[in-house]
């Protein structure tokens, strides 16, 4: 059986839960992976912070590949320490309407939303001025964009999509117009990808109004942030979306992938069989398609989607099942898949 070592990043809150679903899952899998645990929670990291992140770091650079759980965000951000040694430079979500999930919103999705990973408001901190006032620093850095970029085009030329980039070019024009710079840089590699710049602001109305419109977005980091629960919103829940970030080499190829949910710690629902795994899920099936097990990937996504769309969901989005119910269904579907003859995976 082929085997594979994958760095696994533990969390606070729902996190113990959520590893507890995804080695479920793992064991029923036809492939083995190897995990290597690192105890990256707030206990952990107030023993010895340095020893977490070094252990971390030595991990990550070992296996190239991770799956993260939440973390609580205490004195320090686990997630900007880890963008920032290793590197990450682009995250990546997909949001597509889900089948059998309600929502508010009635039009079909399918974007791809590409954020630069580090720069724009959150590299500052900031510090107070005085009694009223306080300020801060907005970085921009122009390599890191370029990465976004050229991640953004070739995805786009991969699905046969679109590319925009969005930001606030016409009033950060230093700082946002060095992005678009390098978005239309990249641009010039693509010449078959359509690419057009459309303000921040306008693509929040526009994924509203004429949602098939958006196809990939490549933007600065907290536009990205913004922009990506936004459409994870517009899908049913921040509980159905997964993440992926990006680490490159020299040669622009990816050196460390990191997967993970897109939704926090949850410490209200924690440890009462509540939490709904399927983003954890689906973050596990795009590490699987990263590492060379597309089928498998493929497999086990289609079998999370047919649970929701079948209603066999946990009560976030209106079922009836907890946690290990849901996994449990969702290595049924996936086993039913693969017994099937002529499956894929």
């Amino acid at each position: 059986m082929k085997s594979h070592h994958v760095t696994e990043l533990l969390g606070d809150g729902i996190s113990t839960e959520l590893a507890k679903s995804v080695h479920r899952v793992l064991a029923s899998l036809p492939i083995k992976i190897e995990l290597e645990p690192v105890d990256l929670s707030l206990a952990a990291r107030q023993r010895d912070q340095a020893a977490c992140y070094a252990r971390a770091l030595e991990s990550l650079n070992r296996t190239t590949v991770a799956l993260k759980y939440p973390t609580i965000t205490e004195g320090e951000s686990p997630n900007k320490i880890l963008r920032e040694r290793c590197g990450f430079a682009v995250i990546h979500r997909s949001c597509a309407t889900i089948p059998g999930i309600k929502t508010h919103f009635t039009q079909p999705l399918d974007v791809d939303i590409v954020r630069v990973a580090t720069g724009g408001t959150y590299e500052d901190q900031g510090r107070r001025i005085g009694l009223h006032s306080a300020v801060s620093v907005r970085v921009i850095e122009k390599l890191p964009c370029l990465l976004a970029a050229n991640f953004a085009f070739r995805l786009a030329q991969r699905k046969g999509r679109s590319v925009i980039s969005s930001s606030k070019y016409t009033i950060q024009r230093a700082t946002d117009g060095l992005f678009e710079e390098a978005v239309s840089e990249a641009a010039v590699g693509y010449p078959a990808v359509k690419h057009q710049r459309v303000l921040v602001d306008a693509i929040l109305a526009k994924v509203a109004i004429h949602p098939e419109q958006v196809q990939v977005d490549v933007c600065p980091n907290e536009y990205g942030d913004f922009l990506s629960d936004c459409v994870a919103g517009l899908v049913g829940s921040l509980g159905v979306a997964d993440s992926a970030s990006y680490a490159f080499n020299n040669k622009g190829d990816v050196a460390i992938a990191l997967f993970d949910p897109a939704g926090g710690t949850a410490p209200d629902i924690a440890g009462k069989n509540l939490v709904n795994p399927a983003a954890a899920l689906l973050a596990l099936s795009a590490l699987l398609a990263h590492i060379g097990e597309g089928k498998i990937g493929r497999g086990l996504r289609l079998a999370v989607l047919d649970c929701l769309a079948q209603g066999r969901t946990t009560r976030d989005l209106g079922g009836k099942l907890g946690t290990d119910a849901f996994t449990r269904a969702v290595i049924d579907s996936f086993k039913a898949k693969l017994n099937r003859p002529g499956a894929a995976c």
